[in-house]
């Protein structure tokens, strides 16, 4: 079970009432925000497609006061969806926080992922969270109330090799929801975009490779990541602010910043080794500063 700092605890006496919907909380980020939300007494609905795993969850959760209700899904059987949401919506009588947490990888070289295998991450990483985010519209916007916490990923601002649909699937959830939020700002509905990096979560182990079949391989420098509670608690931190965006990591979020302020040279460091290229450039400019530090 992941630990939850106790300083979240009843943090916000208002979020202890609220209804959080959380896609994906049978594992990784999902597990650590059903934990770090459980702690201050929400209802909670949670879903995924490992219904067993999601028990295992609300096990966890027993000694806190929160009420929790599972609800299995697989968000990429896109027209079961609408039942799914309107199931959630009746549970408690509303949603005021929806978390789009669930997601799929790819491992494999954009030339070798055959048409279905994108289709199915797309459905997973974007189109099912279209479907639901619609479906809970029309009753946040009666109530001129409610939140979108939407887990996207830094391969939402770049893309490396072997990532091209998940990437991709990110990088349309970005579209998406900062065009809504330009929409629904009016209206009292908040969007957080979570952008994490590198996070000891199985993603990459039930990634998919080209032919759909599971990777199974726990990436070395995902496991080397960030632990999913601190993540979690991060984004609850973000969304209690209502920041528009928040990204969380380490190394990796250098490429962020030269994405933007060096596009050109960013395009060259990526194509090989981009973890080890980006490394060189923060001990480039550690160098730098210590012999700045030195010479002054």
């Amino acid at each position: 079970m992941y630990l939850v700092d106790k300083k979240m605890k009843n943090k916000n006496d208002k979020q202890e009432t609220k209804v959080i919907w959380i896609t994906g909380a049978s594992s990784g980020i999902g597990e650590a925000l059903t934990y770090a939300y459980a702690q201050q007494g929400a209802r909670l609905i949670l879903s995924s497609r490992n219904k067993r795993a999601l028990e295992r969850v609300r096990e966890n959760c027993a000694h806190t006061q929160s009420e929790i209700h599972i609800l299995p899904l697989d968000l990429s059987k896109l027209r079961t969806l609408n039942k799914k949401a309107n199931h959630a919506q009746k549970i408690y009588g509303k949603i005021d926080v929806m978390v789009h947490n669930a997601g799929v990888a790819s491992r494999d070289l954009a030339a070798n992922i055959d048409l279905d295998t994108d289709q199915k991450i797309m459905n997973t990483n974007y189109f099912g969270c279209v479907v639901i985010t619609k479906a809970l519209l029309p009753s946040m916007l009666a109530r001129k109330s409610g939140q979108f916490i939407v887990v996207s990923s830094v391969s939402g601002i770049y893309g490396v090799p072997k990532l091209s649909s998940y990437s991709a699937s990110k990088h349309a959830l970005h579209g998406f929801f900062e065009s809504l939020r330009a929409e629904v700002t009016k209206d009292n509905i908040k969007i957080t975009m979570a952008i994490p990096g590198f996070v000891k979560t199985p993603i990459t182990v039930n990634a998919l490779n080209g032919d759909g079949s599971k990777h199974g391989k726990m990436m070395e420098v995902q496991d080397r990541g960030l632990n999913p509670s601190h993540v979690a608690l991060t984004i609850l931190d973000a969304a209690s602010k209502n920041k528009e965006e928040v990204l969380i990591g380490k190394l990796e979020l250098l490429g962020v910043y030269c994405k933007r302020l060096f596009p050109d040279l960013f395009s060259k460091i990526i194509r090989n080794h981009p973890i080890k290229k980006i490394r060189s450039i923060k001990n480039f400019f550690n160098l730098k500063k210590r012999i700045f530090k030195y010479e002054h």
